[in-house]
């Protein structure tokens, strides 16, 4: 059967959804990460949060607290990293077993297609999958420049090469973070995907619901509004403390 053959076995239907759940992904991850100065996402707040770290650090002394900050983040990567590679084992050890696969997938709908059809669906997944596991290993790698660059940034906040580094480890922390949100927005999808075993409108709601739940956490979450709180300055705090 040749892949033109396979792919009439799939309807136009069929195809809006796989087309859904791609672009969504895609899009909304475009918008969290562009998100603009007036009305920014949490992944943005944060990398304004990670940059005043870095420029705190400058003047720590000692700076325990900052590496095992940082160790916790690579952690994080990394037990993702391994979750991630244990499902795609599962997944690959479904893909082998064709007669596990076709009986989940007759308890799931009444259609009765060929083998082919559910395990297009589930490279669907494991496409996610792939996408999120290198997300988490290029993670945690670029978790592990940033604890270089700051093991390298001067004791003396006056030496020259102080504030240049520190910005560089803020940056690499930023891009490691960026990497890292993105293996778990592929894990989302990847859950989402599994809808398609249900048939196409099932897998176009669960993007849509996917998308709109991320959408709510980077916008509308209670993270994001204690975030947007303003801060008090100390001169208004001691100002408080008097009256």
């Amino acid at each position: 059967m040749h892949w033109v053959d396979r792919l009439a076995l799939f309807g136009f239907l069929d195809i809006m959804a796989l087309a859904t759940i791609l672009v969504g992904s895609f899009a909304i991850g475009l918008i969290i990460e562009h998100s603009g100065r007036a009305w920014p996402s949490v992944s943005r707040l944060m990398a304004d949060y990670r940059r005043h770290w870095m420029t705190q650090m400058i003047h720590r002394d000692p700076r325990i607290f900052d590496a095992q900050t940082l160790t916790n983040l690579r952690q994080g990567a990394t037990f993702f990293a391994s979750a991630t590679m244990i499902a795609l084992g599962g997944g690959l050890a479904l893909l082998g077993n064709t007669d596990t696969l076709i009986g989940i997938a007759s308890d799931l709908t009444i259609d009765q297609d060929p083998a082919i059809v559910w395990e297009i669906k589930l490279f669907v997944m494991l496409g996610f999958l792939v996408n999120a596991f290198f997300k988490f290993v290029w993670a945690n790698r670029l978790f592990g420049y940033c604890a270089v660059v700051m093991a390298a940034v001067p004791n003396d906040p006056d030496d020259p090469l102080t504030s240049p580094r520190a910005h560089k480890a803020a940056e690499l922390n930023i891009t490691g973070a960026r990497s890292f949100n993105r293996g778990l927005r592929s894990i989302y999808f990847a859950l989402a995907s599994t809808a398609w075993l249900l048939g196409p409108e099932a897998l176009i709601v669960a993007a849509a619901l996917t998308c709109l739940i991320l959408f709510r956490r980077e916008f509308a979450s209670q993270s994001r509004r204690i975030l947007m709180q303003p801060e008090a300055t100390g001169k208004h705090d001691t100002a408080n403390t008097q009256t």
